[in-house]
């Protein structure tokens, strides 16, 4: 183009364009404004490496943004899909999104408003989520890997807790169906059931029968001991066969027992009774009473014995 020699821009060539200083494009890292030969200044700012514009910017076909894009206060896709591939974002208020796959390796998050969010498949494996003030629901699970979990009021149908701590309950707990601790120790003050079934082995230090007025029963022990054969003499002052044998048991309490031997066919059947009861601690007497018409014999067997304990 040839020299403007003494002509004015302005006045000979009005629809000229040109930067607003005096010597053209700036220096690196700088960029002039475009003005048009009245030195009307535009939107749009150039430089040797940079292009700026402080009006509005629109593509209308495809554009490739391939180093950092900063946004001012907000993104918007009006339609389509926007396919991000690495997004910080400080805060994000959203009214719906529906998200087919997420993969976030970390989100640091401190402020989301979600109105309504469908997501279907997310994979995270950090996330930082402070605060959540509102309802939250939950469609399959929530899980906490590392950590506590508090959670101020939950309704759960169903639940699988593989380990759980769980502090004091002051209130009343209910179980719908079963109460099971597969190792370990459960102490429970008290128990109202109707009915309770035990597969397994019961400890119980006292068990109350027949309600609030009924008695308490607080040890049981069992036991099995060799009974010799013996005679039981005819009608006299020695007529009855005695003898002890070692049961855990305390004076007073009611000791229940029989020997396996008695009535059998080559035994006598000529006895009054027979009575087991604590004469000293761990030691259980028997009394065998002859009828007193025939001497008899017992045969030797086994002695079974039970010993109750109650309190009123």
């Amino acid at each position: 183009m040839p020299t403007l020699g003494t002509q004015n821009i302005s006045t000979s060539y009005p629809q000229l364009l040109k930067t607003f200083g005096t010597s053209g494009l700036p220096s690196a890292g700088a960029v002039e404004v475009i003005t048009d030969g009245d030195n009307t200044s535009s939107a749009l700012s150039i430089g040797i490496d940079a292009v700026q514009s402080t009006g509005s910017f629109t593509v209308s076909s495809n554009s490739s943004l391939l180093g950092p894009v900063t946004f001012g206060t907000s993104l918007t896709a009006s339609t389509g899909t926007a396919t991000i591939g690495t997004l910080s974002v400080g805060t994000a208020t959203i009214s719906t999104a529906t998200i087919s796959t997420a993969t976030i390796s970390t989100a640091t998050i401190p402020s989301v408003t979600l109105s309504t969010a469908t997501i279907s498949t997310a994979s995270i494996s950090t996330a930082t989520i402070p605060l959540q003030l509102g309802a939250i629901t939950f469609g399959s699970n929530i899980t906490a890997s590392t950590g506590t979990a508090t959670l101020g009021t939950a309704t759960i149908s169903t639940a699988t807790i593989s380990t759980a701590t769980i502090p004091t309950i002051n209130g009343v707990s209910t179980f719908a169906t079963g109460f099971t601790s597969s190792t370990g120790t459960n102490t429970l003050g008290t128990i109202a059931s109707t009915t309770i079934n035990n597969s397994g082995l019961a400890t119980v230090g006292t068990l109350e029968i027949g309600g609030l007025a009924g008695p308490k029963i607080t040890n049981v022990s069992y036991g099995t001991f060799a009974f010799t054969s013996a005679t039981v003499q005819t009608h006299a002052a020695n007529d009855t066969t005695t003898g002890t044998f070692g049961l855990p048991c305390q004076l007073g309490d009611i000791v229940i027992a029989s020997i396996n031997s008695l009535g059998s066919t080559t035994g006598t059947g000529a006895l009054i009774s027979t009575s087991f009861f604590p004469i000293a601690t761990d030691v259980v007497e028997y009394n065998i009473i002859g009828k007193g018409s025939t001497a008899g014999t017992i045969p030797a067997g086994t002695i079974f014995a039970t010993a109750l304990r109650f309190t009123a």
